[in-house]
């Protein structure tokens, strides 16, 4: 027997969540369903690196709804992981051949954490950081004092690398950047971030890739250039692949793994859409496509993806953003996301600061920190196409 759906999720994240319950706002009477291969509600991921790695909230604070939002909402939560997708006859599988059909599907299967192709990566105190079951097993292993490193000096493992030393554990962050998001943000923000791990005591050893990992009968050894560095547990955080192989299977033809979809986010196969990490997606401000891995924009991305499921016409025109917290500093961060060719830099009163990205005569980045009304205001401006102004 096959289930009949008007809108079929698949993925449990915040793009899949926002768009079921945006659907459900238009269309109270038809069939809808997400598919999660995790078995829970969906739930709040950004704490996962910050207060509940820390211990500071617990697991029945995450979900974004209770299980009477469900019932209340007609909404049916199916826990099964998809295994193939028939766009022509708009039909889903699940493992254990349970079958699903749609008038509308939406992929929402979000991204799968990279592993460095290194030598000693595939050992149990190997862990990545993207789910709840993910932090979990990595807490499991942490029951002591541990010595941790943190492949990576992107957000995510600057956020892990300062929660796990204030729960007392000896960490190290490697990586191949000169600084901590030195690539994203430039030289002047990294170096401020790199001073706010260091006051954490977070050690840095920078400059360097993973080259292998040496695994004795207890620890383990990170060689990464001339450094050779003693850890017991090692967390890679070096970025995401989107989990686009359900779409792979349609035909489409993927940009650098991820779904190409408008701004509506509707994709070149008839009844089927894409939204958060999983997708590229056209932004009609910016004039081109964008491929963001934050949590507020899968939210925005779903939004619209239940709206268009339910026949109207919206389209992504927002800048993209997110707030980082290290240790106890803030970051709040709006930009186009595909590079800049020049930086301003304003310094506030009390240690906050502001720093402002152009290419090309445009704006099209703001970064700050305790600057609350500089962000808002960049925000704004780049959306608006202003030009860049040292």
């Amino acid at each position: 027997m096959t289930e009949q759906f008007g809108l079929l999720v698949i993925g449990g994240g915040p793009a899949g969540f926002a768009a079921a319950k945006s659907y459900r706002e238009h269309v109270p009477d038809r069939a809808l369903a997400i598919v999660t291969d995790e078995s829970v509600l969906p739930y709040e991921r950004p704490p996962l690196t910050k207060e509940f790695l820390r211990g500071e909230s617990g697991a029945d604070e995450l979900p974004l709804a209770d299980e009477s939002w469900l019932q209340e909402n007609s909404v049916q939560l199916i826990s099964g992981r998809a295994v193939s997708l028939d766009a022509m006859g708009r039909g889903v599988t699940l493992a254990g051949d349970r079958k699903l059909s749609y008038d509308t599907c939406l992929l929402a299967t979000g991204a799968e954490p990279r592993r460095l192709l290194v030598a000693g990566v595939d050992h149990p105190r190997v862990r990545v950081v993207r789910s709840l079951h993910d932090v979990r097993q990595l807490l499991e292993r942490l029951q002591g004092r541990e010595r941790v490193v943190v492949a990576g000096s992107g957000f995510i493992g600057c956020e892990i690398a300062s929660s796990l030393r204030r729960r007392g554990h000896a960490v190290t962050i490697v990586s191949d950047e000169p600084a901590p998001n030195q690539a994203r943000l430039g030289e002047q923000a990294a170096s401020r971030i790199a001073g706010w791990l260091r006051a954490d005591g977070v050690v840095l050893k920078l400059g360097a890739e993973v080259e292998h990992i040496d695994h004795q009968r207890s620890g383990c050894v990170v060689v990464a250039g001339d450094e050779r560095v003693a850890a017991d547990v090692v967390v890679m955080s070096v970025g995401v692949t989107p989990r686009s192989e359900l779409a792979a299977q349609t035909g489409l033809r993927l940009e650098g793994g991820a779904v190409p979809v408008d701004a509506s986010m509707r994709s070149a196969v008839a009844g089927l859409l894409a939204a958060g990490d999983v997708c590229l997606a056209q932004n009609s401000a910016a004039g081109r496509a964008l491929r963001v891995e934050h949590w507020g924009d899968a939210l925005a991305h779903g939004e619209i993806a239940g709206r268009v499921a339910a026949g109207e016409a919206p389209t992504w025109d927002a800048v993209p953003g997110f707030w980082s917290t290290i240790g106890a500093q803030t970051l709040k961060y709006a930009a186009w996301g595909d590079g800049f060719d020049e930086v301003s830099w304003h310094t506030h009163p009390g240690g906050g600061f502001t720093a402002s990205y152009g290419r090309d005569g445009l704006l099209v980045g703001v970064l700050t920190h305790d600057a609350d009304d500089d962000y808002e205001r960049g925000q704004r401006d780049i959306g608006a196409g202003a030009s860049w102004q040292r």
